[in-house]
């Protein structure tokens, strides 16, 4: 994505716009009109529901009304730029509106100053656009509150960085208070920054297929990332669709290695990914057991099996068998003692990766923490009847809390005593630059 943006007069600050990136594309490429103005706030009002994911709503409207390139990026900027500064737009909305105001006039406001204050787009097309994408009776309302805005523009814009972090970089308070806890204040202000800034898609090449690193190396689309061989960003936008349904590639951060490179299979080995969809580690596995061998992958929901194998064959996995299967539950007998290695990349809270699944800080409590954490060693404790002896697990989540990872390895070493702690690697944004992720190897005594 592009950081560029319209040259409003009066417009935002640069020192704002470093600390507040949204999902955007160069503003030449967007071209404002109504119909998507109107359409972000309708997903803004439907996300409040808790019922969908920001990027499915944005996927939906975009095929439903057949939206071009340039309006689905727009779409997207003003939806994902809306929820990810969500507190900040909410300050700026309580001081240029006395009084309560409903959902819908919210979320125009949001989309409205979103282009104002962070997007930078000139103040005729913000407001004048957002006004006519709401419907009649609220109009005047939201015309007031944006032209108030271009007021106030500069004393609003001065005050940000006096906030209190959780506002000026819109998180949850509870959130904040423990990643300080967790992490201390430095850190956890290079995490809030990292979380509010945009992803970059990477995607790695597919070492069973010869012909993909040689078009990697002609193309000049694909830039390699040196801090992680093999990995890649492109140049400009997204990766040729061709290469994602040939199996040359698949996009996935380098983060989602370091738990494979623990587990280390070889080929002829039998393996487990216990918890597969979509299949991106599975295909890492399959890859470093140069297809020889079994590779067994389930996922407790059977809708996403489907998907899970059509990237395994996509990438040409010829060892590939899958299954559903809930780990939370007693494994069948003809599993136990079965795998010489398993892979638990396992459901959690997804603190590691708030920057792409930018629902996550929404919509979490700690409460659900603690109930993710109970299922991680639900599934840690059944999956390790599994294993032959001597054979090894290792146990991975996209969490950056000690709850999730450290204590639950504790936990289960205290509990099974034939089991050994031989690695652990814990990922964290702030200091290496990528998603976050945990993983350690536990190896069974012969």
């Amino acid at each position: 994505m592009g950081n560029q943006r319209a040259q409003a007069s009066g417009g935002p600050r640069t020192k704002l716009l470093s600390i507040h990136r949204p999902h955007t594309t160069p503003t030449k490429h967007l071209q404002m009109t109504t119909n998507t103005r109107r359409l972000a706030a309708e997903a803004l009002e439907q996300w409040h529901a808790g019922h969908h994911y920001a990027e499915s709503l944005i996927d939906h409207a975009a095929r439903k009304h057949k939206l071009s390139r340039e309006d689905r990026n727009l779409l997207n900027a003003l939806v994902i730029g809306s929820i990810r500064n969500q507190r900040l737009l909410d300050h700026w909305i309580a001081q240029l509106r006395d009084g309560d105001i409903d959902l819908q006039v919210r979320c125009h406001l949001r989309v409205g100053l979103l282009q104002l204050y962070i997007l930078g787009l000139p103040d005729h097309a913000a407001v004048n656009e957002t006004v006519d994408s709401a419907r009649k009776g609220i109009r005047g309302l939201i015309n007031a509150v944006l032209r108030r805005a271009i007021r106030e523009r500069e004393p609003l814009l001065d005050s940000v960085e006096a906030l209190p972090a959780p506002v000026r970089l819109s998180h949850p308070d509870w959130l904040v208070n423990r990643w300080t806890s967790q992490w201390g204040a430095e850190m956890t202000a290079s995490l809030l920054d990292w979380n509010q800034k945009s992803s970059l898609t990477s995607f790695r090449s597919n070492p069973l297929k010869p012909e993909a690193q040689e078009t990697l190396d002609a193309s000049e689309l694909a830039v390699s990332m040196p801090d992680h061989p093999g990995f890649y960003i492109t140049k400009k936008g997204l990766p040729p669709r061709d290469w994602i349904e040939e199996g040359l590639i698949y996009i996935q951060d380098p983060a989602t290695t370091h738990s494979v490179k623990l587990l280390a299979p070889s080929a002829g080995e039998t393996v487990l990914d216990a918890c597969a969809a979509p299949g991106g580690k599975a295909t890492q596995i399959a890859a470093a057991m140069r297809n020889t061998g079994k590779l067994l992958c389930t996922d407790s929901n059977e809708k996403r099996l489907p998907r899970l194998q059509r990237n395994l064959e996509r990438l040409g996995i010829e060892i590939s068998s899958t299954a559903a299967f809930d780990w939370t539950q007693a494994p069948p007998s003809e599993w136990h003692q079965r795998f010489d290695a398993i892979l638990l990349d396992v459901p959690c809270s997804n603190t590691g990766v708030m920057r792409k699944r930018i629902d996550a800080r929404w919509r979490m409590t700690p409460e659900n923490i603690t109930q993710v954490a109970e299922i991680q060693s639900k599934i840690l404790s059944n999956a390790a009847q599994c294993l032959k002896p001597g054979g090894r697990i290792v146990y991975s989540t996209c969490s950056i809390e000690h709850e999730e990872n450290q204590e639950q390895i504790s936990r289960f070493l205290a509990a099974y005593p034939n089991f050994e702690l031989k690695q652990q690697q814990a990922i964290h944004p702030a200091t290496h630059q990528t998603d976050g992720a945990y993983a350690a190897l536990l190896v069974k005594a012969p």
